[in-house]
């Protein structure tokens, strides 16, 4: 057995040192390429945005160009109907994708929705709005919340379908094998084991999918429009932060432009607090 001796032992742990510590400052780097965009957007929202927040901003609609005060609270609170009528329709759908996919992936069908969901993630979201206004806005003649949220949901739906087939494939085969030997039907093995042992991951892919959607502007401009007051109900134009957000930006006058970027640090804020809160689940979940 050859013996190196201790000067060239010594060489190579200097090398392996040198290399380890490169690895190291290059992965650094990588990691505050990533982490300094988002906080440079952060930090320039918020100090543009500070001057204009304001409790009124929550509180009240839109006033006319030159009366002070005013604020989007009707986008929020539309913005929050739409999503919540979105997922009534998308998780179910997207999360039944999943189970599919993730049960039956050796199928035909499989293969194909598969395929589907894949185009349908990549679709542009303006082309989505172009598609809901065809087959909703035009035959019922007006924009709707209606017509918002099925815009949204059409995008949630491949979201939470990809996520959930991933989430649901980690559950061991064992499992399902188990449930199977004890004589429990193929349905309730995948509703009421597979299904449930995965739930806090599908959570975590519904969480994401609606931070995605919810500061979407194109479909929302074709399908819900967008309303200066509060909307009486689900079948009229009804108003949006993103949508505000963008109608404020355009506009000539110095208020709306402040109060479109208060609008653009809420919506940011929303979007924070809804991946923040899929970290801690996940967190709980480890």
């Amino acid at each position: 057995m050859i013996q190196l001796s201790p000067l060239v032992l010594s060489r190579r742990d200097r090398r392996r040192k040198i290399k380890d510590y490169a690895t190291r400052v290059l992965l650094l780097l990588a990691a505050s390429v990533v982490i300094f965009p988002l906080l440079a957007v952060l930090f320039y929202i918020i100090r543009r945005a500070w001057p204009g927040l304001s409790w009124a901003f929550f509180v009240q609609v839109p006033k006319p160009v030159g009366e002070p005060g005013g604020g989007m609270a009707n986008g929020i609170f539309g913005s929050l109907k739409m999503l919540g009528l979105a997922s009534l329709f998308g998780i179910p759908w997207g999360v039944g994708a999943g189970l599919y996919l993730s049960e039956y992936h050796l199928s035909r069908w499989a293969r194909w929705i598969s395929f589907f969901c894949n185009l349908l993630a990549s679709t542009p979201s303006i082309v989505v709005g172009v598609f809901i206004y065809g087959i909703f806005v035009v035959p019922m003649k007006t924009f709707s919340a209606y017509a918002g949220a099925a815009s949204l949901a059409l995008i949630m739906i491949p979201i939470i379908a990809r996520s959930s087939e991933e989430i649901l494939r980690l559950v061991p085969n064992s499992v399902r094998e188990a449930g199977l030997a004890l004589g429990i039907s193929r349905w309730r093995v995948t509703l009421f084991v597979v299904l449930r042992g995965a739930r806090g991951g599908i959570v975590t892919g519904v969480i994401l999918a609606l931070a995605r959607v919810a500061g979407e502007t194109a479909p929302l401009l074709f399908t819900a429009l967008n309303n200066s007051f509060w909307s009486r109900g689900l079948g009229e134009p009804t108003a949006s932060l993103p949508v505000q957000i963008y109608t404020y930006a355009i506009s000539p006058f110095e208020s709306w432009q402040q109060q479109a970027w208060v609008g653009a640090f809420v919506l940011v804020m929303m979007s924070l607090i809804l991946n923040l809160s899929t970290r801690l689940m996940l967190r709980q979940k480890k």
